[in-house]
C-alpha cells in the first residue's frame, strides 16, 4: 500500500536548517566511511590509511564546526541531558512529536544528538588508532613505529572492534531515517541535501534570523587547514 506523502507544519515557511558546510561533510563522510570499509575488507591498505587520515581531517573539521557553525550545527543546539532525551522518546512512542515537527526540534533532536556524539567518538578511535595499528605482514600505520609493539597491538585490536561498533551505529541510523520516512512521515535526508526544512512561521523566521555562521570561505579555509594539520602533521612525525 503506498504510504502517504511527508506533511509539513500548519502555515509552514522554508527555513534554512542546515547551512553547506554542514551537509558537505554529513556526505563527504558517508564516501569516506564507504571507501575506508571497501578498501579494508579488499586489503588495499595503502589507499586506506590514505583515506583513514583524510576522514580523520573531516572529524577534526566538524569537532571546530560544532563550535563556530551556525547554529544547528553547533553541539550546544544538539548536546541534551538523558532526562531529554528520555522526554523525547516518550513523545516519540506516544505519538507526541507532529509530522514535520519532531516535537518542536529543529535540527538534531536530543537522541539524534547522541548519535551524532557517538558516531564522531566512534569514528574518531577507528581514524587515530588506525594511525599505529599493523598487519604483521607488510603495512604499518604511519605512526606505528612511535609506539611500543604491545601499544601497537591493543590499538589494532581496538580498529577492528571499533568497526563493528560503527556498522552498528550506521545501522541504527538508516532505520531511524526509515522510521521516521515511513511512520512520522518525515524525510529526514532531504534537508541534508538542500538544507531546507519546513516549519511553522514564527519558528522558521526565528531560525532564519539566528542561523548565520562564518560563511562557506570560512569554512573552505577551515578544512584545507585541517587538512595540512592531519597530513602535515603525521609526515612529520613518522
Amino acid at each position: 500500500m503506498q504510504q502517504p506523502a511527508p506533511t509539513a507544519p500548519a502555515n509552514a515557511k522554508t527555513a534554512k536548517v542546515w547551512d553547506l558546510p554542514t551537509r558537505l561533510f554529513h556526505w563527504l563522510l558517508v564516501i569516506l566511511v564507504v571507501a575506508m570499509v571497501g578498501t579494508g575488507l579488499t586489503g588495499k591498505l595503502e589507499q586506506h590509511m590514505v583515506i583513514g587520515q583524510a576522514l580523520l581531517a573531516l572529524l577534526l573539521f566538524r569537532l571546530i564546526w560544532g563550535f563556530v557553525g551556525n547554529r544547528q550545527a553547533r553541539f550546544t543546539d544538539f548536546l541534551a541531558g538523558p532526562g531529554a532525551a528520555l522526554a523525547y522518546l516518550r513523545g516519540l512512542i506516544g505519538g507526541g512529536n507532529k509530522p514535520g515537527h519532531d516535537g518542536g526540534y529543529v535540527g538534531h533532536n536530543p537522541v539524534g544528538g547522541y548519535a551524532v556524539f557517538a558516531m564522531l567518538g566512534l569514528l574518531l578511535l577507528q581514524a587515530v588508532s588506525g594511525l599505529f595499528t599493523s598487519d604483521d605482514f607488510v603495512y604499518d600505520g604511519p605512526l606505528y613505529s612511535l609506539v611500543p609493539s604491545s601499544v601497537g597491538a591493543q590499538m589494532s585490536s581496538i580498529h577492528r572492534i571499533t568497526i563493528d561498533a560503527i556498522y552498528i551505529v550506521v545501522g541504527v541510523h538508516l532505520l531511524a531515517t526509515l522510521f521516521y520516512l515511513l511512520v512520522k512521515r518525515e524525510n529526514l535526508v532531504k534537508p541534508m541535501v538542500t538544507g531546507d526544512k519546513q516549519l511553522p512561521a514564527e519558528q522558521a523566521a526565528a531560525i532564519t534570523a539566528s542561523a548565520q555562521g562564518p560563511g562557506n570561505l570560512v569554512a573552505a579555509i577551515l578544512f584545507a587547514l585541517c587538512l595540512a594539520v592531519v597530513f602535515g602533521g603525521i609526515a612529520l612525525l613518522r
